[in-house]
């Protein structure tokens, strides 16, 4: 499967702000060069916390940090989704 091809350089900026560490939190998607998975954020909105909530309780947390997190989950729903799953199981 391919990955979805960037529309606009504000897009490249927000995948930009998502990495990917082997060895960092298991290899989970996280926002920028820090520990905060895109998993637990999408797991406090799912739980119904608004983005204002979020960025109170995670110092340094901006609004581009939320709008990449939920543009990775739209487009990697099933990788979210299933690391919840496997969190909520442990």
């Amino acid at each position: 499967m391919s990955t979805p091809r960037p529309t606009s350089d504000v897009t490249v900026e927000k995948i930009d702000r998502i990495r990917k560490t082997p060895g960092v939190c298991g290899g989970e998607a996280c926002i920028r060069d820090t520990r905060i998975t895109v998993r637990g954020l999408v797991e406090w909105h799912q739980q119904g916390l608004s983005d204002a909530e979020i960025m109170e309780r995670i110092e340094g947390l901006e609004p581009s940090d939320l709008e990449a997190a939920w543009q990775y989950h739209r487009t990697h729903a099933k990788e979210i989704n299933e690391a919840i799953r496997r969190d909520r199981e442990a």
